[in-house]
Parts: C-alpha cells; structure tokens; sequence
C-alpha cells in the first residue's frame, strides 16, 4: 500500500519542514543548530517509517495497529506542515508578483487550514468511522413475480474485519446489530470480508454468525490473494480457509460465477447471481457470466452480485439480463466534500442508485475499510424493498 506512492510521501515529509526551516528558522528566527536538529528529528523517523511501511513483503502489514499509528502521525503532523509550506508558498508568490502587500496572508490562512484539516482527521477517525447509517431503497420492476412484491433485501459490503480489532469491534456489534433489526427476507454480501488474512473473519465470526445468518456472499479484490507476498500453496491455502470461513464457520452461501434460486409457495422464483471480482487493472478479474447464469431461463427475474461496480457497463449490461446489480468496493470514498468523492474520479458509477433501460445498480458505501477513516460517508446498510410495477 505505502509501496505505491512512498516517494511522493518522502517528498511531502521532507519539502515541507525544509521549507519552514529555509524560510523560518534561517531566516526568520535564527534558531542554534541543536535547535534546528530538534526539528528535524522527527522529520527523520517519518521517512526510517515511511521506508519500513514501504518494505513490507505484503500489501499492508498483519498488524494493522502499525499502518494506522503511521497513518495517524501523517494526519496530525505531516498533512498541516504540508498545508502550511503550500499556502505559505503560494502567499509569498502572490505578494511578490500580483498584490504587494507588507504581510503574506498565506501564513495565516496556512494556519487555519492546518488546524481545520487535523480537526476534520481526528473526527473521521472517531464519530466518523463509528456513524451508521440505514438507507431505504424502493425499486420498481414490470417484470417481478407478484409473489415478491415487497420483498426486503438488506445489502451490506466491505466489512474489512480486521479494521475492527480493539476499541473499534462495539462498531461493528452496532452495524450487526442495525441488519438484525431491519427483519429482511434476505441479506446479501458483496464482498472484501477480509483485509488481508481469513485470520481476521475467524477472530470475528462471534460477532457476525447470528445476525448475518442465511447470507448470500460474493468475493472482493481484498478476499482473494492478490495482497499476500508467497508461493502458489500458500497463496492457495489462504484461498481455501476463507473460502470455509465464509462457507462452514459463517453458514453463508458463496457463489463464485455460480446462482442460487429463491421460490416462495407460490412457486415464483427469482435467481441470485454472483460472479468473481470484474475489475480494471489493478484489480483482479476471475469473472464468468456465462456460468453464472447457467441455468436461468430467458425470463427470470435476477440479482446479480458483483463487488466491483465498473463490471455493470461493461459486462454485466451485455451480457446477463439481470434486472438489478448489487455492488461495493469503492466506500463511496469514504469522504464526501459538498457531493464530491474521490472515487469519482476514476468510477462514474462509485456511490448510490443508478438506471439505465430499467434496469438498476446499487453501490453502497459498505461497511467498513482498511483506513478507518469516515468524512460525511457513514458506514452504510442498505434496506432495498422490490415492487411489482402495476
């Protein structure tokens, strides 16, 4: 993870206090060399830290307390110093060439944005990651079996347990809790139930079984091996025990490029399709439509599961016939500044309900993430409600 972006990290840690340093302590206050020294210390375990985050073998380390403690000092002291240097940069280059003027204000507005960003961090690290939020969704279909008509479907994703070690598990007994209440005739998972290791859904299972029962569950990109350094055995075994953990320890029912059918008394049926991740390069792609839907009829009603909500224009509109697509993956960024995400940027389809042709893709915030992190995104639990179009 920190793998990816580590030199513009280095960078950002560096340029930042170099810039303070040049233009403060130098210039400004004339500090002693034991002082400067002083300032610079924590500068250097900042990058001895970045560096070993940046070595380990895997995409995040085991201990998730290391990432987060690292991902804390960034936020309190690495992000300010950054905003300060930038504004405080920008306010002197302004001064110079465009508005001269006695003061550089880009000091002063260097300073409230830096107190404002680490309010704003230690927030999304506590009553941020710790709101829940239940979302209603009524959809409506011609082509429902009668015997459906109000059927309730709570779709929840990305729960990511082992972000839930420690202080942080009364958060997810909450979000249990919040499913077991909506009294659903079906609850349905779409994927990334790990962060890394099956470990963490063993640790967990307590907590999950009950309130979760009868779950039909896909994969996420998190729950294959794509983030574990190792041979094909290793990689194969980890594989295999979330593969139980989800199938034997939870009693849910995985499907990978497989269906199940539900039929009420009535003898209506409809079909729930879940296929591997589709995903865009980063992110693995072990998907088969054609065996997912092996065996439906040109008629059914179908849900199809699909972690990764970039599959629905290019795959899953085309090829399958699925009148409704239930997806996670992006967490809705986990941020929302005045309707914008950050995933956005990358996926038009990232947060909510969308329709083209009546046929519907809803992409919950999910419940969880490796960074435990929430900025107007709370962890969501969506109620979905099916209705026979009259």
């Amino acid at each position: 993870m920190i793998a990816r972006i580590v030199i513009y990290l280095i960078l950002i840690i560096v340029l930042s206090d170099l810039y303070i340093d040049l233009h403060y302590f130098r210039k400004r206050y004339h500090t002693t060399w034991w002082q400067r020294l002083l300032w610079w210390l924590p500068c250097i375990g900042m990058v001895i830290y970045t560096c070993a985050m940046a070595s380990i073998r895997n995409f995040a380390p085991d201990n998730l307390t290391w990432l987060n403690t690292y991902l804390f000092l960034l936020g309190l002291f690495v992000g300010p110093k950054a905003i300060f240097a930038f504004t405080s940069l920008l306010g002197s280059i302004v001064r110079k060439y465009i508005v001269h003027t006695n003061r550089n204000w880009g000091h002063y507005i260097g300073i409230f944005l830096g107190f404002f960003a680490v309010s704003t961090f230690i927030y999304g690290l506590t009553y941020g990651v710790s709101n829940i939020q239940v979302k209603h969704v009524d959809l409506y279909f011609k082509d429902l079996p009668k015997s459906f008509d109000g059927y309730r479907i709570v779709h929840v994703s990305d729960l990511h347990l082992g972000t839930f070690n420690g202080w942080r598990s009364k958060i997810l007994k909450a979000e249990m809790d919040s499913i077991e209440k909506q009294k659903a005739n079906l609850i349905c998972f779409t994927g990334d139930l790990q962060n890394i290791r099956p470990e963490e859904i063993e640790q967990m299972a307590s907590l999950i079984r009950q309130p979760m029962k009868g779950t039909i569950s896909i994969l996420g990109n998190h729950d294959y091996t794509e983030y574990i350094k190792g041979d094909a055995k290793e990689k194969a075994a980890q594989e295999a025990r979330l593969v139980n953990a989800e199938k034997d320890v939870l009693g849910w029912t995985l499907l990978r490029n497989q269906n199940t059918c539900i039929t009420t008394p009535t003898k209506e049926s409809i079909y729930i399709c879940g296929t591997e991740n589709d995903g865009k390069p980063p992110f693995p792609n072990y998907s088969d439509y054609k065996k997912a839907v092996q065996g439906i009829g040109p008629n059914a009603f179908i849900i199809m599961l699909q972690h990764d909500p970039s599959a629905w224009k290019r795959s899953i509109l085309p090829k399958t016939t699925a009148q409704l697509t239930l997806s996670g993956h992006t967490h809705g960024g986990q941020m929302q500044l005045f309707g914008w995400r950050p995933t956005s940027i990358r996926q038009k389809e990232d947060y909510g309900l969308y329709e083209k042709n009546g046929r519907y893709l809803y992409v919950t915030a999910g419940l969880g993430g490796l960074v435990p992190f929430r900025l107007n995104m709370p962890n969501e639990i969506t109620l979905i409600t099916l209705h026979t179009k009259k």
